[in-house]
């Protein structure tokens, strides 16, 4: 009455112990097996994690910090190894400094915008008007820019660079051009009016 049970009886009848899948010994596995000294020299150079989990932290935000600031430091000698994904390549490159030799007005957009709010919120109705035209004219003029530097851009493109896929550098162009150019990151290689 009082005894134990044993495990037997008490495991419930519709439990099915199920086997446990075994890999075909006949199966190839995909990649020649590596000689034992090659295997001995990979474990003994194969990183080891931290046994602390806060170590283990601190290493991976020590080396976050480490790439950031290397990322920093391309973005403004323009060092193409360490820059981002988006800037690398000669595509990019090219883009970059084919923006960066011309004026657009798009970048003049954000100085002139000040201006014509400036404009909006003085009390006479004349100068209100006119800041309104002002707004039609240079958007006008920023869009008719805009299709000048992706016509361009795309013609000059196909010259340089015949075999690569330009998708994605007209927005990358037409971006950079709406920066200020002393803000631009990465920073201009390229004087005004010298060739790309």
């Amino acid at each position: 009455m009082f005894r134990r049970r044993s495990q037997a009886e008490s495991a419930p009848p519709e439990t099915v112990a199920i086997e446990a899948e075994v890999r075909d010994p006949e199966a190839p596995k995909g990649r020649p097996t590596p000689k034992r000294s090659e295997a001995q020299a990979n474990r003994k150079t194969r990183v080891t994690p931290p046994k602390d989990r806060k170590e283990a932290a601190r290493v991976a935000r020590q080396r976050a910090r480490e790439d950031r600031e290397a990322q920093r430091t391309a973005l403004i000698t323009g060092d193409e190894r360490s820059l981002p994904a988006r800037d690398k390549g000669p595509v990019r490159r090219f883009c970059r400094d084919f923006v960066d030799s011309r004026i657009s007005v798009a970048e003049f957009f954000l100085p002139s915008a000040v201006l014509i709010l400036i404009m909006s919120i003085m009390p006479s109705t004349a100068i209100k008007n006119l800041s309104l035209l002002a707004w039609l004219v240079i958007i006008v003029l920023i869009m008719l820019d805009s299709v000048r530097l992706n016509l361009t851009l795309k013609k000059q493109l196909r010259q340089r660079f015949p075999d690569e896929n330009f998708k994605g550098c007209t927005p990358y162009a037409l971006m950079r051009s709406l920066q200020v150019r002393r803000l631009r990151l990465p920073k201009p290689q390229v004087k005004r009016g010298e060739k790309p």
